[in-house]
């Protein structure tokens, strides 16, 4: 009698395991912005700025892209954060106005920058706008987007 309640109770259990193996997950889309370490499909030379991946708490850092002065030169400087240590490259990508495109590399030390050669216009002219984007690549591989702006030609007037 006892083996046919040891029995009874083994198969409820296995029933049990098997319910709650096979039951459907359905996967719940991101809130905001493009999810982390991807990039948004866009046209080379393109001047729409897309959402930026949210990196985790811990490996957070941040980078500095200056206003674009009269020259046209566009300063970006990496700021550090928690992640700093974990960060192994840091790519910086102009695209002009005119549809060019210039890369650059900045250190992945506090304060290390790199100035960019944006449109330049005269002083008459407003409106010149370039766009910059900056990946953070992390020591596992993972490419974090980290900032996607648009700067505008000043002019001294």
């Amino acid at each position: 009698m006892n083996l046919k309640y040891a029995f009874i109770v083994l198969l409820l259990v296995a029933l049990i395991a098997a319910c709650g193996c096979t039951g459907t997950q359905t996967a719940t889309p991101p809130t905001t912005g493009a999810p982390a370490g991807t990039q948004a499909q866009q046209t080379p030379g393109s001047l729409v700025t897309s959402p930026t991946d949210a990196m985790p708490d811990y490996n957070i850092v941040s980078v500095t892209i200056d206003e674009k002065d009269y020259l046209g030169t566009i300063p970006v400087t990496f700021d550090g954060g928690m992640g700093m240590s974990a960060v192994t490259k840091i790519d910086v990508k102009l695209t002009r106005a005119d549809g060019t495109i210039q890369t650059a590399n900045i250190g992945t030390n506090k304060g290390d920058s790199v100035e960019l050669a944006g449109t330049r216009g005269s002083g008459s002219e407003s409106g010149q706008t370039d766009r910059v984007e900056v990946w953070v690549t992390m020591n596992t591989g993972q490419k974090y987007k980290v900032a996607d702006v648009l700067r505008e030609y000043r002019s001294r007037g």
